[in-house]
């Protein structure tokens, strides 16, 4: 057992931890330096068991409370980054080309690896408090394959936890909201085919550059004429292409339309599906040309437990203060896939406030580091909560 640490000496050290992640960024579920570090550092503070190699490269830790038997709660955070190239200029900077960790993965990392260091040198719990490094949040669905491969059954975890942290949002605040905190997020990808001309001839073709822009402004119909507006629905299309720059006078062939579709309400979810393919068959047809859909389904929706939410609310404002704990913030329109974990066991996603920061997903974006303190302080005092002894 490692020697007891203030949390704020941890925190120091978790910062150096973060920053060498965030020089060296992976993808998905290609992590194997991030998962080698995560299970080294994990050996080294004497956590009961550490797992390795659950959905290829997630790594799952165990630390047993001196206090007796007890439930088992789960705290979860994402290791993977972004295919994104940098534009920091910090000292700490992506060495890996085309990788970065522009969403704070390497902050959430860190931060639970400080809890974990704390937890196993004081262990003043009952209970057992499992600490999963997930895989492929950024659109690999890494957490429903953890889920797949037995992470709940194998574990024990009865209660699970998440926390994100928040660009906007000031250091040492959290926001949380019972019921639903983030999206569904849906994908789309329309091929549509018609036939090419001569552009000095367009009456000859069914042209699907016209298909695709009377499409794109078909679509957003879909949020301000079919949902009721207190119903939260985002349609974008991202991606528009047809035709060449090197052939400027020819229609062409096909042109393909792409995008993503977010909504709060299942039922919404499955209504809005059905209208988008209508729309886009109708349309392909109103000119005579043909669609193919590609639909696909992403994360669904992540929704608080409304206890877990009371739970964490008690925690945060013990650590930040009351009045820097929102308990009811705006839901948004962003996705996580630690909504498959809230599907299965009760549990509440945080947010934690990273400062006057770049967006999330934004070249410029870097983690705080003076926002790890107050993370490491959450998961512990969590941990402590969850697990008192009750006698």
């Amino acid at each position: 057992m490692m020697s007891v640490q203030t949390i704020e000496t941890i925190a120091e050290e978790a910062g150096q931890w973060r920053r060498h992640l965030h020089q060296n960024p992976e993808l998905l579920f290609d992590l194997p330096a991030t998962s080698a570090f995560v299970a080294d550092k994990l050996k080294s503070f004497g956590c009961d068991e550490v797992v390795t190699g659950i959905a290829k490269t997630g790594v799952v830790a165990v630390v047993k409370g001196k206090l007796g038997a007890g439930r088992t709660i789960g705290l979860r955070a994402d290791m993977d980054a972004l295919p994104i190239a940098e534009q920091t200029n910090l000292a700490h900077a992506s060495k890996n080309p085309g990788k970065m960790h522009a969403c704070g993965h390497d902050g959430h990392t860190a931060m639970l690896l400080g809890a974990a260091r704390h937890l196993a040198s004081t262990r003043d719990f009952a209970g057992s408090a499992v600490l999963i490094f997930q895989p492929a949040e950024e659109g690999g669905a890494g957490g429903r394959v953890m889920i797949e491969e037995g992470l709940l059954e194998r574990f024990g975890i009865e209660e699970v936890f998440g926390m994100h942290n928040e660009p906007g949002l000031p250091v040492g605040s959290f926001a949380i909201r019972p019921g639903p905190m983030l999206a569904a997020a849906d994908r789309f990808v329309v091929k549509l085919n018609g036939k090419g001309s001569h552009a000095a001839s367009p009456h000859e073709s069914r042209d699907p550059v016209l298909v695709a822009a009377h499409l794109v402004t078909a679509l957003q119909s879909i949020a301000s004429r079919n949902v009721d507006p207190f119903d939260p629905v985002v349609v974008s299309v991202t991606y528009l292409a047809g035709g060449s720059e090197a052939a400027l006078n020819v229609i062409p062939e096909q042109a393909v339309v792409g995008g993503t579709i977010r909504t709060i309400n299942p039922q919404t979810r499955k209504a809005v599906e059905q209208r988008f393919k209508d729309i886009v068959a109708n349309t392909a047809r109103l000119f005579e040309a043909q669609a193919e859909i590609d639909w696909r389904p992403g994360y669904p929706v992540t929704v608080n437990d409304p206890e877990m939410t009371k739970a964490a609310i008690s925690v945060a404002s013990d650590v930040a203060g009351a009045d820097k704990v929102n308990g009811n913030c705006q839901c948004t329109m962003g996705a996580e896939d630690f909504s498959y974990m809230l599907e299965k066991r009760p549990g509440a996603m945080i947010w934690l406030g990273n400062g006057d920061s770049a967006g999330l997903h934004n070249p410029a974006y870097d983690f705080n580091d003076g926002a790890i303190v107050h993370g490491i302080s959450y998961w512990t005092t969590l941990v402590g909560e969850r697990l008192a002894n009750r006698g």
